[in-house]
């Protein structure tokens, strides 16, 4: 039997959506295997959950590296490329990439982000969803680009904005889907 892919999963908090792709991950058809979790932030709370479920997690603080994004990136690329990885997948990392970075990786890092885009690129996406008036928020996993949020789109799901609801009640029904869509997006990468 071929072996999977190798697969990492950046975080920078909790990792909601890291816990739904290794959870799928279980599955013995899903196509990759989430070998390596990675944290700018040494105290981010999925680094320890990733441990428990047997997955190498690795902070590499990006304080220490000042205002050089660069080099710490270089330092998170060397140890990508020492645990043989061939994807990298973004669940709620807080940190814009360097060009570097996304360079190394072109074609091979995806992200999720809590909009329907092109709509409402970077942060507060719920809150300008319902400014707007919109009828729908969502989610879309996307190619990761040097523009932030910028990508070609692999697939979004759509959750309807509700008379009355708070940019927190639109958040917490689009992480359910968030927690569906990004699985079903590695998924489909890979069956074509």
């Amino acid at each position: 039997m071929t072996p999977k892919p190798k697969a990492a999963i950046f975080i920078s908090g909790r990792g909601s959506n890291m816990m739904a792709l290794i959870e799928a991950s279980r599955d013995a058809d899903f196509p990759v295997e989430f070998t390596l979790v990675v944290s700018n932030d040494p105290g981010a709370a999925g680094l320890a959950w990733a441990a428990s479920q047997g997955i190498a997690a690795l902070a590499v603080d990006h304080k220490p590296f000042g205002k050089d994004r660069e080099a710490h990136e270089r330092e998170i690329d060397a140890a990508l490329k020492a645990a043989g990885i061939e994807l990298i997948c973004l669940a709620g990392y807080m940190r814009i990439l360097t060009p570097y970075l996304v360079g190394q990786w072109a074609g091979k890092m995806i992200n999720i982000h809590p909009s329907l885009l092109p709509k409402y690129k970077g942060l507060h996406t719920h809150e300008r969803a319902i400014e707007a008036g919109d009828s729908f928020g969502g989610c879309t996993v996307h190619w990761v680009s040097e523009g932030v949020d910028d990508g070609d789109i692999i697939l979004q799901a759509q959750v309807p904005i509700l008379k009355g609801d708070t940019p927190d009640d639109l958040a917490a029904r689009v992480l359910i889907e968030e927690h569906k869509l990004y699985p079903a997006a590695v998924r489909h990468l890979y069956a074509r």
